[in-house]
């Protein structure tokens, strides 16, 4: 008797896997890691020791290489070992780790921050624990993969909400009995456009929704004000634009003293290793220094040159089919340029583009010689 449960696949478990990547392959989206010799946007694969310059990197500006984010990584690991040996709250946390959410919540002009191990443990962290209380959830369609894992953990219900639609997400929570949370990306992933910030904050006001917003993304420009009556947090990312690993919540520190209690993603997890702590330090500082004004003016610029009066270093070419999207990152590949298909599940079937990242690092010439690869190509950037 199999007490109503669904007969074993053939083949057991190594048969499970096998048919699953079967499947994959057959939809044509089995992918693998490729390596790069280093972090340089102009360097090779490491398995055929082929030169390529890299339009795939979220190193925004190039903060990976900088000699004073590098030495500061070298002098944490002298002064620190090369990781924490456990969670904060046991015995993982070190002065370095404190100083740095001293230093995101000075830069970020919020009274506390609260450092995670990766801005995805972030995203679940802050989503899981403030949606135990929140009567509804409201998440954007294109949300990033963490945040809508972060919502399946939620205890409150999910409602998706069309693609940077206020009005939808006021519609939402006039429908919901208590208190609501919104959440979205500020800069989303595979298309590089913007959150209508201001529209969604003054509709969070409007109903005492929270608001939870992933600046994973954001560099270059400033973001739209927050209505002041609308509680918000906000989530970022240590390993895009800072050049380092980690994530972070910052915003009020009631918020902040409640993740460090709650969040099982903070709790249950190893501190980050004091070498990226130190790492994010000295490139936060340069961030918030003159050299950072003439990197984002660079990487402004470098946007521009491609794409005039894009709001994101992310810059997408929409091709349609998986099967064009990989013949024409090959294409690209040929010519020494290194441009990723993005391709479903990642993208919806139908969308599968090249991801196109740009960076501070990129010279003129590296922007010319990708801007000649896509004419060859017979692509329209």
């Amino acid at each position: 008797m199999n007490c109503g449960r669904s007969a074993r696949p053939p083949g057991g478990w190594d048969g499970i896997a096998a048919a699953a990547l079967d499947a994959i392959v057959a939809a044509n989206q089995f992918r693998q890691p490729r390596d790069l010799a280093d972090g340089n946007p102009r360097t090779a694969l490491s398995a055929t020791g082929r030169a390529v310059v890299s339009f795939a990197s979220n190193d925004y500006l190039g903060l990976t290489q900088h000699p004073a984010v590098r030495a500061a990584a070298r002098g944490a690991v002298d002064a620190y070992g090369t990781g924490s040996g456990s969670a904060r709250l046991i015995v993982g946390s070190r002065p370095v780790h404190s100083r740095l959410e001293e230093r995101i919540a000075a830069w970020r002009g919020t009274e506390a921050a609260v450092l995670f191990t990766t801005g995805y443990a972030a995203n679940l962290g802050v989503i899981a624990t403030m949606g135990r209380w929140a009567s509804v959830v409201c998440s954007d369609e294109l949300n990033h993969a963490s945040i809508i894992d972060g919502c399946r953990l939620a205890r409150a219900p999910t409602r998706v909400y069309p693609h940077c639609d206020p009005a939808a997400v006021d519609e939402l929570l006039a429908g919901s009995e208590g208190r609501g949370m919104v959440v979205s990306d500020s800069v989303f992933s595979m298309d590089g456009d913007l959150a209508p910030i201001a529209e969604l904050s003054a509709v969070c006001a409007a109903h005492g929704a929270l608001l939870i917003l992933d600046d994973a993304h954001l560099v270059v420009g400033h973001p739209d004000p927050v209505h002041p009556s609308c509680r918000v947090l906000r989530v970022g990312t240590l390993s895009k634009a800072v050049g380092s690993l980690g994530g972070f919540v910052c915003g009020p520190e009631s918020f902040a003293d409640l993740l460090v209690n709650r969040a099982r993603s903070y709790i249950f997890t190893t501190a980050a290793a004091p070498a990226a702590a130190a790492a994010a330090i000295a490139a936060i500082d340069i961030i918030d220094s003159a050299e950072g004004d003439d990197l984002r003016a660079r990487l402004r610029a470098n946007i521009d040159r491609l794409r005039p009066g894009h709001p994101s270093p992310i810059i997408p070419i929409i091709v349609g089919h998986e099967d064009h999207a990989l013949a024409a990152s090959e294409a690209l590949a040929r010519q020494g340029i290194l441009v990723p298909a993005i391709r479903p599940p990642t993208v919806p079937a139908g969308t599968s583009r090249l991801r196109v990242t740009v960076s501070a690092a990129h010279t003129r010439d590296d922007l010319d010689r990708l801007v000649e690869a896509l004419r060859e190509a017979g692509i329209d950037g």
